[in-house]
């Protein structure tokens, strides 16, 4: 049973470019997973995926040309059922014999064995191991099946009959040829109509023969390159248009940098075989305009990257890939030149035509604009936004603040009535900033409506002033108030409103901002403008909060702010999170602070002792009503309660000083100290007297330590 590698190539028409990197690596992946189940492939095999628009290849090392013979074993029945009084088999016998290819010859070979109470009769056999061509058969037809096509296609097959719907196949897109090669050899299956061979095709244009011949599985790479001028691996093609990118730059000279975007640089990769980067220019007067309107129309329209200064402003050079590579370029670059040119020129025209109007005048358009059935028009959205807005600015900055955070929220949204967000809704906000200068507003509020919207995604940076921050809180919370109030939930992972987005922003603006406000009165005062027209979804909502808070929390890439001002990379377990946010902490910003103190004190030799302890005091209180009132010294009897009580005396009203302090590590690391008293206390007193007023005494008494131990954190949730 030689080892060969093996490759496999499926040539088809033009890929779907934004899912090309995810079906090379489904197919390679897919392809060396079903050949390993059935062991043709060591489970160690080395795999490497190969995907150009024109092809998904797959190169596996060390497959073998039939797999092992494998010894298996069948439970037939109990000796009892298969075997008669005198030894014979019974018809069932015989009957699952003959269900598994065997006849009452083997009747003497069975095995027998002790299977639970009874004594069973076993058929040992050799299964033979699946030879290459029927095993890849199956690994092909399984690992096409499970590719991620975003959208199928049907098409006929070039040799198929004449009539619709006769020979006709789905894919995502025809396919036109099928490599299957073992070492040197072709192994002989099928695919999509397709019978295997070992010839494929180069680049359209500059392929130095057609067809390309692949003498051997490990000469697929290079002979492509060479005969066929196609770079196949996706992950060389994406480094070497990476390179020439950053040469290309380098010759511009001023230290000039491509636009840096990953999703572009993948996008790129899916269109072109054989990558020659050139660089371009447009006119300089193209460069008044706002330059995210020239970048997001080169990148998004044209595929093409922009060149930034090192000051990171848009210079009037840009960057193309281009998927030949002539002797002279000079008619690729004008071409590209000429056809950019329109695009620019459409952008000044909307830049130009939208500052002949101020964002004050369309305010009132804002009211033909359907939002919501339910919730009504953008511009009613709007007076809700300002509402709680001015709520917020008030609490957090009085008249000042409360009135250009109304300000800001009245003219948020009107750039979505300008012609430029209306061609590119990716400038939502940003525009409204640049149209805010214009008018004359201050930059604090020209900040404001740019910022409002953020945090866009996971990463995103924050609101960049006061101002900002308060109206991004409004247009975030006004839109989760009123989805929850109107019972429109995120399911699975259908989340049509980006709640989820929402409520993330919203709790990180209030901890990384350090938004002195309560969670609790934020919901409430964001429900306030929507009156009746909604039910009060503040309890569910701030459920659905919370846990984007554990989230964020066991997010092991985010920087823990440490109260002392340290910023240290760190990721909470799962126990530290849930014992701080058990207790449903209203003020966010305070989270970081509690979490950290809980992980210091949950490495202290005293924690252990005292979660389990506080996980009993718990415990004992859950199954006792009406217990409070104030500890009564007089009724103390045994020394161990006397001793706790001494103890708590001394300790708790420091650890509170410096729970109102925010101190809060100090706080949990001062109850330390009631450890051995809290042992002994459990040793030695029986909470369940029998006399009614000590039984209560003692309750009071562990209820007083339970709110004690528990102000930072539920520390039972730290008990193992």
């Amino acid at each position: 049973m030689s080892a060969q590698n093996l490759l496999v190539e499926l040539f088809v028409e033009e890929l779907p470019p934004k899912a090309l990197k995810k079906l090379g690596e489904a197919f390679a992946t897919g392809l060396a997973a079903s050949l390993q189940a059935q062991g043709l492939a060591p489970a160690d095999a080395a795999v490497t995926a190969f995907a150009s628009p024109r092809r998904l290849a797959a190169h596996v090392a060390g497959v073998l040309a039939r797999a092992a013979d494998k010894p298996q074993s069948h439970k037939l029945m109990p000796v009892s059922v298969g075997l008669d009084a005198s030894g014979q088999p019974t018809p069932a016998l015989l009957k699952r014999l003959g269900a598994l290819g065997a006849d009452a010859s083997a009747v003497a070979g069975l095995r027998r064995a002790v299977d639970g109470k009874a004594e069973a009769l076993f058929f040992d056999s050799i299964a033979p191991g699946v030879e290459l061509a029927a095993g890849l058969q199956k690994a092909l037809d399984e690992a096409i099946a499970q590719l991620p096509i975003p959208k199928v296609m049907t098409y006929q097959l070039e040799s198929g009959c004449a009539l619709p719907g006769w020979d006709s196949v789905q894919f995502v897109r025809p396919a036109h040829g099928l490599v299957a090669l073992h070492g040197a050899e072709v192994v002989p299956v099928k695919a999509l109509g397709l019978k295997a061979g070992n010839a494929t095709h180069g680049h359209r244009f500059e392929a130095r023969v057609d067809p390309v011949a692949i003498a051997h599985a490990d000469a697929y790479a290079d002979t492509l390159a060479q005969d066929g001028a196609v770079i196949a691996s996706f992950a060389e093609r994406r480094a070497e248009i990476a390179r020439q990118l950053a040469a290309a730059a380098a010759q511009v000279g001023g230290a000039c940098r491509p636009v840096e975007d990953e999703a572009l640089l993948d996008e790129v990769t899916a269109l072109v075989e054989r990558p020659n980067v050139l660089i371009c220019e447009f006119e300089k007067q193209f460069l008044d305009v706002p330059q995210e309107c020239l970048i997001l129309t080169m990148k998004a329209n044209q595929k093409y990257f922009p060149l930034l200064d090192a000051q990171g402003r848009l210079t009037n050079r840009f960057l193309v890939v281009s998927n030949i590579r002539p002797d002279d370029a000079s008619a690729v670059i004008g071409g590209n030149e000429r056809v950019v040119r329109p695009r620019l020129a459409d952008a000044k025209f909307f830049f130009d035509q939208d500052r002949k109007k101020t964002l004050e005048s369309r305010v009132e358009g804002l009211g033909k604009v359907v939002y919501h059935n339910q919730l009504g028009t953008q511009g009613e959205r709007v007076e809700r936004v300002r509402a709680i807005a001015r709520a917020i600015g008030q609490r957090l900055g009085g008249d000042v603040l409360a009135q250009q955070a109304d300000t800001a929220a009245r003219l948020a949204k009107t750039d979505l009535l300008t012609d430029m967000v209306g061609e590119f809704p990716e400038l939502q906000g940003i525009m409204g900033g640049y149209y805010a200068r214009h008018d004359g507003l201050s930059e604090d509020i020209a900040f404001a409506i740019e910022d409002h919207y953020k945090p866009r995604f996971a990463g995103d940076a924050l609101p960049r002033n006061a101002v900002g921050t308060v109206v991004a809180l409004a247009d975030k919370l006004e839109t989760l108030v009123g989805m929850f109030g109107i019972g429109n939930l995120p399911t699975g992972d259908k989340d049509p409103f980006a709640l989820r987005r929402h409520a993330l922003g919203v709790v990180r603006m209030l901890i990384e901002a350090d938004v002195p406000v309560n969670l609790d009165w934020l919901l409430g005062a964001a429900a306030v403008p929507f009156g009746t027209l909604i039910k009060d979804p503040s309890a569910e909502l701030e459920q659905f909060i919370y846990e984007r808070l554990r989230g964020y929390f066991r997010d092991e890439d985010r920087s823990v702010k440490h109260p002392r001002g340290v910023s240290e990379p760190h990721a909470y377990t799962n126990a530290e999170i849930d014992a701080v946010l058990a207790l449903r902490p209203q003020l966010l910003r305070s989270l970081d602070a509690q979490l950290h103190a809980v992980l210091e004190f949950a490495s202290l030799p005293e924690a252990p002792a005292l979660a389990a302890a506080n996980k009993r005091i718990g415990n004992i209180l859950k199954k006792s009503e009406g217990v409070g009132g104030p500890v009564n010294a007089g009724l103390l009897k045994e020394p161990a309660e006397k001793a706790l009580f001494d103890a708590m005396q001394a300790t708790v009203p420091g650890a509170d000083a410096r729970f109102e302090a925010g101190d809060f590590t100090a706080s949990l690391q001062a109850l330390a100290a009631l450890r051995a008293p809290v042992d002994a206390f459990f040793d030695g007193v029986m909470v369940n007297a029998d006399d009614p007023a000590l039984k209560a005494n003692r309750l009071a008494l562990l209820q007083q330590l339970h709110r004690a131990m528990n102000r930072v954190a539920d520390l039972s949730r730290l008990a193992a």
